[in-house]
């Protein structure tokens, strides 16, 4: 990726708004016929494809929702969607291995993770999808707060669809191959997707892009309480037991912890989405190719 500093200023047209609506839709609608089929016909062959839809399905439509709902970045379709795959890949792969070799395993396969060990898997993952991020970003103009904020929840959601494929095989193994278990942890994550990976990304890039220079990133005070931050937001998220639950129709369970946590994570984004906004409203983003 590469900016050309003589090109002149320019600004992405209005977006129609409503992309992401569709996308959402048939995504639901495909995830619900397949599920159907599969269960009608028998064949195991549909797992993976109700499982691909299912825990794609979100991340996709939050990412289209944000691109349809600014015009003020100068971000491609081709680096936004080169942030969700590449930049999902890159997270998941680097957490993964100082994962494994820095947290000790849990006692057993179905109990979760201690406090102390959920706050280390967020310095971890936050860790991990920022460099991902800086990397991806390393020869294009990163001095938009609006920039980052999109990179940064493109990156995180491509974390966390494939971050929910994982959970989804691990139940249907853990249940001894019951698939309804596998579908249930999909929707549960589907469900409280939009306020997780994508959201403390988003947060964490947009500062980052705030703070760095054109052309070099700057890791401030601000980068590092921020990032300290959301990584707190990942460990309480992983590592608080869950006590209390909602019970969304038609009988899923959601952690009240996980739902109050959420709320934060989305009111921050919103903050920094208003104030991203209000930057490049005076400062007209300059095109940035991939």
């Amino acid at each position: 990726m590469f900016q050309n500093a003589s090109m002149p200023q320019v600004q992405n047209p209005p977006r129609g708004g409503r992309g992401w609506l569709q996308v959402l839709l048939t995504g639901i609608v495909l995830f619900v016929a397949s599920t159907i089929v599969m269960f009608l016909t028998g064949n195991p062959n549909l797992y993976p494809t109700v499982i691909l839809i299912g825990n794609f399905l979100v991340p996709v439509a939050f990412v289209a929702f944000l691109y349809d709902h600014q015009h003020l970045s100068a971000l491609t379709p081709e680096t936004i969607a080169k942030s969700f795959c590449l930049g999902g890949i890159l997270g998941v792969l680097g957490a993964s291995v100082l994962e494994a070799l820095l947290i000790p395993p849990p006692v057993s396969p179905d109990s979760g993770l201690s406090l102390t060990s959920g706050f280390a898997v967020g310095l971890i993952e936050e860790g991990c999808k920022i460099v991902a991020v800086i990397f991806l970003a390393r020869r294009m103009r990163h001095t938009a707060p609006m920039d980052g904020l999109l990179m940064g929840a493109a990156v995180g959601m491509g974390f966390a669809a494939l971050e929910s494929t994982g959970y989804a095989f691990t139940a249907f193994l853990l249940s001894q191959g019951h698939v309804g278990a596998s579908i249930a942890e999909t929707v549960v994550r589907g469900l409280i997707a939009p306020s997780g990976h994508g959201i403390w990304t988003g947060i964490l890039v947009t500062v980052l892009f705030r703070e760095s220079r054109p052309h070099h990133f700057r890791i401030t005070g601000p980068v590092i309480v921020t990032y300290l931050f959301v990584s707190l937001i990942h460990g309480l998220w992983d590592g608080l037991p869950s006590t209390i639950y909602l019970i969304v129709p038609p009988g899923f369970h959601i952690p009240v912890v996980t739902l109050v946590l959420s709320a934060i994570g989305v009111i921050v984004f919103a903050l920094m989405y208003r104030r991203a906004a209000m930057v490049q409203t005076t400062r007209p983003p300059t095109p940035v190719s991939p």
